[in-house]
């Protein structure tokens, strides 16, 4: 059974920074590209960052220069380093793995933005 965990939400003043993690077990993590994508109250789920199997990764507009995701194939684990944020960043945070066929998320991790 393929299972994706995250950790890492939290609250975090405007500025600040916030690493998320996320394990995933249960398939060949090495594989397949993984991302990360965000919910906002109210606004759809969006594309974060996506990391392709190789390691490559490409951002969405409005966190570039501030986020930067990775990946340790070893550890079966994604990450994301979120420095400089911002109220907008505010959302529930995903972690995603496709197979092509199949897609997986994790369970959701808050990030609250908030002085």
């Amino acid at each position: 059974q393929v299972q994706l965990v995250e950790s890492g939400g939290g609250l975090v003043q405007p500025g600040g920074s916030l690493r998320l993690s996320c394990a995933a077990s249960g398939i060949d993590f090495r594989l397949y590209a993984v991302a990360w994508y965000r919910q906002a109250p109210g606004k759809q789920r969006e594309l974060v960052a996506l990391i392709r199997n190789g390691g490559s990764v490409n951002y969405a507009d409005s966190v570039k220069g501030r986020f930067a995701a990775s990946r340790d194939n070893t550890k079966n684990t994604m990450y994301l380093q979120m420095n400089s944020l911002k109220s907008e960043d505010a959302a529930v945070y995903y972690c995603y793995l496709t197979t092509g066929p199949r897609t997986y998320w994790g369970q959701g991790t808050q990030v609250t933005v908030s002085s």
